[in-house]
């Protein structure tokens, strides 16, 4: 997945380069802070801020003996200077090193996630105004409900990826803090200015209290909320994969001039983006047990956490990349097809305006129970019309259900026929659509 698929701008944020890089850049914020304390020399500093670098083959080179990535690292960091490189590293340890890096890119990662969600978002509200008054039927345990608009569902969408996109700006802030706290997190070996310096130079926060690691229920936070955005990204692609299936055919992923569905069947077009982000976020959600169980350490620190964090952090957020440019393009070019939309509105014969019914017969002084009979009993007739192969419309092509209606005699003492057919109105649904998009998107409707 990183090597193939992964998008470069995010993939390069999780390169053992820019591993080595991000330590090192927090080594030589460290460097500078000593020397605004004191320690060191303005000499030594400069040297060590425009010369110190590594070697990635080095340091594996290196590691070979040592079995300790960070002094592997400091050594080939050392090869670089002459007797300035004393000073590097100085009254730190490996995590203050390692949590403060990986708290740098985890920053940049998650802030190029909420880029990709906010893209998403703007692609959902764009064809949510577009289709604001498309009529569909709403359903609900896969059957035929109401009617409501193709605008609404995306409006839903759009209103749950806000709330991730919440999720995901405070799990930022959760998330950007630093330590140099020292080997048990006491402080004891520097001042604590020195930290509060190095996380400003870095724009961190200083973790308000350490032991020797940044404690892991903040990554915990921020990889459940990678996973919950997963999960409400899957909702959208298994939504897609309904609307796409032949018995429905409402929407389809868009079908590319030469795009083969089979290598058996030429006449097949199927929802393979949607079903491969279904996948992702399956992948996606996988990695919040193993975060959740990451928090849980001995004492003030042992490494169980390492080998789990070099897998799920790249994992993670290359794949949540790769998945919400995914899942933008779908929507983007998601074809809409209205028509079948209606068509499939008016399958049941117009049982989908029965509670329009039932509420008018209350206010005639009809008890609830006694409303839902009169209703009920035509709505049966309809489905047994229907499960026999009746058309849903009549030869007038009225509707069933109001043709049955409109001859239940007891119903008739108490509606007329016109206000029966009132009930039939599908702007009576929509009417509140528009109040519904301002609270959503608010008042800048896009054109």
């Amino acid at each position: 997945m990183v090597e193939r698929y992964a998008r470069d701008e995010m993939k390069s944020k999780w390169t053992i380069k820019a591993k080595y890089e991000a330590w090192l850049k927090v080594e030589k914020a460290v460097v500078k802070g000593w020397n605004k304390l004191g320690l060191i020399p303005n000499s030594d500093c400069k040297k060590i801020i425009d010369n110190a670098t590594f070697d990635v083959d080095r340091i594996d080179e290196i590691e070979k003996t040592t079995k300790h990535d960070v002094i592997a690292f400091l050594t080939s960091v050392s090869e670089s200077l002459t007797d300035e490189s004393r000073w590097v590293h100085y009254g730190m340890t490996s995590s203050d090193c390692i949590d403060t890096a990986v708290a740098l890119q985890m920053k940049e990662s998650l802030e190029l996630i909420i880029k990709d969600l906010k893209n998403l978002m703007s692609s959902i509200k764009k064809r949510a105004y577009e289709h604001k008054k498309t009529l569909m039927v709403g359903r609900s345990h896969g059957i035929h409900g109401e009617p409501i608009t193709f605008g609404l569902v995306l409006a839903v969408w759009y209103d749950e990826a806000h709330r991730n996109l919440k999720n995901l700006e405070h799990s930022l802030e959760f998330i950007s803090v630093g330590q140099i706290s020292g080997a048990m997190g006491n402080i004891a070996h520097s001042p604590i200015e020195l930290e509060e310096y190095v996380c400003h130079e870095l724009e961190l926060k200083p973790a308000p209290v350490s032991n020797q690691v940044i404690q892991r229920d903040r990554y915990a936070n921020l990889i459940n909320a990678l996973a919950l955005l997963a999960s409400s990204c899957e909702k959208m692609a298994v939504a897609i994969r309904h609307y796409q299936r032949t018995e429905v055919y409402e929407a389809e992923e868009y079908f590319s001039p030469g795009q083969k569905g089979s290598s058996a069947m030429p006449h097949k077009r199927n929802p393979v983006l949607s079903e491969n982000v279904t996948g992702l976020c399956r992948v996606i959600r996988g990695y919040a047990i193993p975060a959740m169980e990451d928090v849980a350490l001995w004492h003030e620190r042992d490494i169980s956490h390492s080998s789990v964090e070099r897998f799920i952090l790249p994992d993670a957020f290359v794949t949540t990349d790769f998945m919400l440019n995914r899942l933008d393009g779908i929507i983007k070019n998601l074809v809409v097809y209205p028509e079948n939309m209606m068509k499939n509105l008016n399958l049941t014969g117009g049982l989908v305006f029965s509670q329009r019914v039932l509420l008018e017969l209350p206010k005639k002084g009809v008890s609830r129970e006694d409303a839902y009979k009169i209703v009920q009993r035509n709505a049966m007739r309809v489905w047994e019309d229907l499960q026999k192969g009746k058309s849903a419309l009549n030869k007038d092509k009225e509707s069933l259900f109001l043709e049955y209606l409109l001859k239940d005699s007891e119903l008739k003492t108490k509606l007329s026929d016109e206000k029966i057919r009132d009930c039939f109105d599908y702007t009576y649904y929509t009417k509140n659509v528009d109040k519904i998009f301002e609270r959503v998107f608010g008042k800048d409707e896009i054109c």
